[in-house]
């Protein structure tokens, strides 16, 4: 499961973190030190760094940013006048976003989950129920729970149990009114999350297959040229809306 990996500069900052995160929201891995969150970063997939204001000062964040440039960073600290030029250069950097502990506590969470990988995904994906024809209530319901995640969104069985329907009913329902079936969608955001996660040069394939969950980076070349029609890295070129564009028409193709 995706997280939101914190290194905070005091426990009433990771404390207000955890309890103002949105209901349902990836958790919080605390990490104690600079080493705790390169670990996070190679070992987890996250959805969003948080930093505090001292422990930010004790990173190299232009060179993290460089590395992963697909992971949102959040600065979330006491803050004092002087600190100015350090909150341009942060923003230069990019910083998503600056909270201030003590004023921003009772919404952190939710502010935090804003800037958060999935909460982009689904921005850059708001046109996308209509272009694939999701217009029933079941149909958007079970798109919205598909991109809560920044990682692969659940099949199927794990959908229809949450939903409380029948796999065959939602299924059925799902691909209705020439909607594309719902394991090809799924097969989709898959590959959106893939090449997100592969826009942070710091993974390669093989370790994207890993946090990914793929069975081997065969299965993750073969999805994405299966949803593409390009390799890996010429897909690594498109944004989401022209990897959307290519699954419409590809699926298209396919009905001919």
């Amino acid at each position: 499961m995706p997280a939101v990996a914190a290194l905070l500069d005091s426990r009433a900052a990771l404390g207000a973190l955890r309890r103002s995160l949105p209901r349902g929201a990836a958790p919080v891995l605390a990490c104690r030190t600079g080493a705790g969150l390169e670990r996070a970063l190679s070992g987890r997939l996250l959805e969003v760094v948080v930093c505090g204001a001292r422990a930010a000062r004790r990173l190299d964040l232009g060179s993290l940013r460089a590395r992963f440039p697909g992971i949102p960073l959040v600065a979330y600290g006491v803050f004092r006048s002087e600190d100015a030029e350090t909150i341009l250069a942060w923003n230069r950097l990019p910083v998503a976003a600056v909270l201030i502990e003590g004023i921003d506590d009772a919404v952190a969470g939710d502010l935090v989950m804003r800037h958060a990988v999935s909460a982009r995904r689904r921005a850059a994906l708001a046109d996308a129920p209509k272009a694939l024809r999701l217009t029933e209530p079941l149909q958007r319901a079970t798109w919205d729970r598909l991109t809560r995640g920044a990682g692969r969104p659940p099949g199927t069985a794990r959908l229809a149990r949450d939903m409380g329907l029948s796999r065959e009913h939602l299924s059925r329902q799902f691909g209705a009114g020439g909607a594309p079936n719902l394991k090809r969608v799924t097969d989709f955001l898959s590959v959106l999350a893939a090449l997100t996660l592969l826009s942070n040069p710091a993974y390669g394939i093989q370790q994207a297959a890993r946090l990914l969950r793929f069975s081997t980076p065969s299965h993750l070349r073969a999805m994405v040229r299966r949803i593409t029609g390009l390799g890996i890295r010429e897909a690594q070129e498109l944004g989401e809306r022209e990897v959307l564009g290519r699954f419409v028409r590809n699926r298209a193709r396919s009905r001919a």
